[in-house]
C-alpha cells in the first residue's frame, strides 16, 4: 500500500510538499513523548490515535497527503521510521526534479559566496541542479570535504596532512 501512496503524490506533483510534512511529522514525533506515548502503544485505539493526529495537523502538522500518510504508518506501528521514509521521499523529490545533493563539510561556517561558488562549479560538473547540505566538522582544521553520491572531494588539511602521512610511512 506504500508504494501506491507514493505514486499518488507523483502523480499528483506532490512529491516534494509530502516529503516535508512526513519530515517535519517525524521531528515532532521525536521531540514530543506525548505523541510517542500514543502512537507506540498498540492498546490505544485507532480513534484516539486519529484524534491525537488531528490534534497534531491543527498546529501545523501534515496535511492532505501527508496526514494521510502519517495515519497510514501510525495503523502500521512504524511512527519511529517517519525520519527514513522521510529521506527516502526527499530523494525521490530530488529525482523528480532533476536535482542532486552535495554534502559540504567544512571546518566551520563559510561565507555564502563560496557556498554559491562551489554550487555553480559542482552544476557545470554534473550538468545538473545542485542542492548542497551544509555540515561542520572542527576537525577538518581547514578546507572544505565535498561528496556527491558515491564520489568525495577532499580539500581539507586534514585529508591533506593524512596523505602526507600516507606518503612517508611508504617510504
Amino acid at each position: 500500500m506504500r508504494a501506491r501512496s507514493s505514486s499518488s503524490a507523483v502523480e499528483a506533483g506532490q512529491v516534494v510538499q509530502l516529503s516535508e510534512q512526513v519530515r517535519n511529522f517525524a521531528d515532532i514525533y521525536a521531540s514530543s513523548r506525548e505523541l510517542q506515548a500514543v502512537l507506540d502503544n498498540p492498546m490505544v485505539e485507532a480513534d484516539k490515535r486519529d484524534a491525537m493526529l488531528a490534534d497534531v495537523a491543527a498546529k501545523g502538522g501534515p496535511v492532505g497527503v501527508g496526514l494521510n500518510a502519517v495515519k497510514l504508518l501510525a495503523e502500521r506501528k512504524r511512527p519511529r521510521f517517519d525520519a527514513e521514509i522521510a529521506a527516502r521521499l526527499a530523494t525521490l523529490a530530488d529525482e523528480k526534479a532533476g536535482v542532486v545533493r552535495a554534502t559540504v563539510i567544512s571546518a566551520g561556517p563559510l561565507p555564502e559566496v563560496v557556498y554559491e561558488r562551489l554550487k555553480g562549479e559542482l552544476e557545470s560538473a554534473t550538468q545538473r541542479k545542485v542542492a548542497i547540505d551544509r555540515q561542520q566538522d572542527p576537525t577538518l582544521i581547514a578546507g572544505v570535504v565535498t561528496r556527491i553520491g558515491d564520489n568525495t572531494i577532499d580539500g581539507s588539511v586534514k585529508g591533506r596532512l593524512a596523505g602526507i602521512e600516507r606518503q612517508l610511512s611508504s617510504l
